[in-house]
């Protein structure tokens, strides 16, 4: 499951970025039960993972092309956007250390099972890991990356890059980022 707000963040992600008519033939490509459910999905609601999933792959069908990390900015835009409206109290941080080592679980408030653990911590990085979370493919990957470097930004770091160094669907046995800060921040 996923919560509504991945959805909407991804809608206005592409409405700002690529405009209404490309939002309309996205929609359009989606089977519609599955369109009536991302757009009868408040913020809150749980949404079934593989509907959200089908909104990404028509996304991605429309806009890879001309824009190929285009998930990755959305995932950022998801982050700055609704991200911060609803979970404002846990992006802004002290330092990304303490982003990535707070006891709630900001991924877990956006998707069900699962969580995104620290498997590793230091002053300049850290190393995240997906737990119990069936990805079904690279582009709940690449939302990740751009979501979690933009966290890791507002939670006060300097010069962030987010590296996805593991991925089960390139045959690894969990996918894992390796997030890298300036110390001091």
């Amino acid at each position: 499951m996923a919560r509504g707000s991945t959805a909407h963040a991804t809608l206005q992600f592409i409405r700002h970025t690529h405009g209404d008519i490309m939002l309309e033939t996205i929609l359009r490509r989606l089977d519609p039960q599955t369109r009536a459910l991302i757009a009868g999905a408040a913020m809150t609601d749980e949404l079934p993972y593989d509907a959200l999933m089908s909104l990404w792959r028509s996304a991605d069908e429309s806009l890879r092309e001309g824009d190929p990390k285009w998930m990755e900015t959305a995932g950022a835009y998801a982050i700055d956007s609704v991200g911060q409206q609803l979970y404002s109290g846990l992006l802004r941080k002290a330092s990304p250390m303490e982003f990535v080592t707070q006891s709630v679980s900001l991924f877990q408030l956006y998707y069900a099972p699962g969580d995104v653990v620290a498997v590793e911590v230091e002053s300049s990085g850290a190393v995240l890991r997906l737990v119990g979370f069936p990805a079904a493919g690279p582009l709940f990957c690449s939302r990740q990356t751009g979501g979690l470097r933009r966290a890791a930004e507002l939670a006060g770091g300097k010069g962030v890059r987010v590296t996805h160094v593991r991925c089960e669907h390139e045959g690894d046995a969990y996918c894992e980022w390796q997030m890298r800060w300036e110390s001091g921040s």
